[in-house]
């Protein structure tokens, strides 16, 4: 502490975290959850380890300066802090901020950080405070040009800073920065820095330009693969499964070997392609139909959700106006039997309220409930449709392979017959002939092969058709998971008032009661 007795380093525990709230609040506290506490400050606490602090999700500014902290941790729930104060602390590698992305001011002035790292989500940073730590390597601070809106940084104090081209050297590699080290940069320090790293700084540029459009090209490639996904069609939007079914088969190696094979095996590819890009095609236009039906619903949900309030809401209007002019009345009144008249009146206007407020709630329900049966039967019809649909071109996938096993054991066999009577023009592979040496061999090499092949095909189906069910099953859960809380708390929240008119209602009676 800063005065009396030293305590010894500790954690934070949630003794210390309700005594901090409640010094820092500005109203009554009573009541306050620490989900909605905005602001805390836990400066000169003597704090060695951060704890318990995952319940203040809405927190936006924290002072943890001046203390005993030695790591970075049990901040990944303070996802909205836009300020954060780790001064003054014991603190050698940055970690732990991953998910800090709206933080815009951070400080760990007065640490024993030696490189700057780790930050790379926090892209809304504009203020970062570095001074008095151990950062040796000059060429760290290129680190900091991924941070497009940082302008002001603080450096001072560090070994870095004793170099004779430290300030032109940030000014140059970070051209957007206003303010270093407290200090306005001016116009010649940018001028001097141009010119000196020119040459460095246009390479970096094309670079970073090029590092960027692989970025670019990557997320785009990541955001069309997650919509396939979502299809259910990944990966049939080519040869894909053919490829696959060929991978890892040796006897298909030894097979295609055979002469003529290698026609038929481009024949196969190309008309199996075929099928899958169709399916491919078809999963893309009915998960969009899909989707445009489940926001429908929900848009007709909220829609009804919103007009259902809307006359609640004008109800209880009209309840408080009325109570309010007549509990000004009843203050007035002396005599306890016309006082218990008016109460009457008002309790039986609070249970009509109550009963108008509930009829209109199991209305919303029944609404709710009607909207839901049409949608769910409408995605059923579409899911039944698309599986339908699938587990045919399955079938399609499943005969071309039928058809191409048939005719590549009709080659194979022909091809042994004319061995075994060295009838055979050209000279066969060592690979093969260890394939043509009896009918048998010939025979399982081919059904093997088959086999997987075909189980190949089997298991895409199963896949796409069981992640088809397993989303509109999950879907229908949430949908109505989602439903049953809404109604729980609006039950909750009538009750609730209600009761706290009841209780307001009781209270005009006790002055009667002494």
């Amino acid at each position: 502490m800063m005065n009396g007795q030293q305590e010894e380093p500790g954690v934070i525990d949630e003794q210390m975290l309700q005594r901090a709230v409640e010094e820092q609040q500005t109203r009554n506290t009573e009541g306050i959850q620490l989900e909605e506490v905005l602001e805390l400050r836990l400066d000169y606490r003597n704090i060695l380890k951060i704890y318990h602090l995952w319940s203040f999700s809405s927190l936006t500014k924290l002072q943890l300066d001046n203390n005993a902290i030695e790591r970075i941790e049990g901040l990944e729930n303070l996802t909205n802090l836009t300020w954060l104060d780790l001064s003054f602390n014991q603190i050698e590698l940055i970690e732990g901020l991953q998910t800090l992305v709206k933080l815009q001011d951070l400080s760990f002035f007065n640490n024993r950080i030696s490189v700057i790292e780790n930050l790379d989500t926090l892209q809304q940073l504009q203020v970062l405070s570095l001074g008095n730590n151990t950062i040796t390597q000059l060429e760290n601070v290129i680190y900091l040009r991924k941070f497009q809106n940082l302008r002001t940084l603080s450096l001072a104090g560090n070994p870095i800073c004793e170099e004779d081209r430290y300030k032109t050297f940030v000014s140059a590699y970070l051209p957007d920065l206003v303010y270093l080290d407290y200090r306005l940069l001016d116009e010649q320090t940018r001028e001097t820095a141009n010119a000196k790293y020119q040459y460095a700084i246009e390479e970096m540029r094309q670079n970073e330009l090029q590092e960027q459009q692989v970025m670019e090209a990557q997320k785009i490639s990541n955001e069309e693969l997650q919509l396939h996904k979502d299809a259910f069609v990944e990966n049939l939007n080519g040869a894909q499964l053919f490829d696959s079914m060929f991978a890892d088969d040796p006897d298909a190696e030894k097979l295609a070997l055979l002469p003529g094979v290698d026609a038929l095996l481009e024949e196969f590819r190309s008309r199996m392609e075929a099928v899958c890009v169709q399916m491919f095609d078809t999963g893309l236009s009915q998960h969009s139909r899909r989707s445009a039906e489940v926001e429908s619903f929900l848009s007709c949900s909220r829609e009804a959700v919103a007009e259902n309030k809307q006359k609640a809401a004008q109800i209880a209007a009209d309840f408080e106006s009325s109570r309010r002019q007549k509990t000004a009345e009843m203050h007035q009144i002396r005599d306890a039997v016309e006082l218990e008249t008016h109460l009457s009146v008002c309790r039986q206007q609070l249970t009509h309220t109550s009963e108008q407020l509930m009829s209109l709630e199991l209305q919303l329900v029944d609404q709710l409930e009607d909207v839901f049966k049409d949608f769910e039967r409408n995605i059923l019809e579409m899911v039944g449709g698309f599986v339908e649909f699938v587990q045919g071109m399955f079938a399609q996938c499943r005969d071309l392979e039928n058809q191409h096993h048939e005719q590549q054991l009709e080659i194979g066999l022909e091809t042994l017959e004319k061995v075994l009577k060295n009838e055979l023009e050209e000279e066969i592979p060592d690979d093969l002939a260890m394939l043509l040496v009896d009918k048998d061999t010939v025979i399982n090499a081919a059904s093997a092969s088959h086999d997987t092949h075909l189980m190949k095909i089997d298991n895409r189906e199963d896949k796409l058709v069981t992640q088809t069910n397993s989303w509109f099953e999950r879907l229908v859960t949430e949908i109505q998971d989602e439903e049953v809380k809404r109604n729980r708390k609006r039950i909750s929240e009538i009750q609730n008032y209600i009761h706290f008119v009841k209780d307001e209602l009781e209270d005009l009676t006790l002055p009667e009661q002494h």
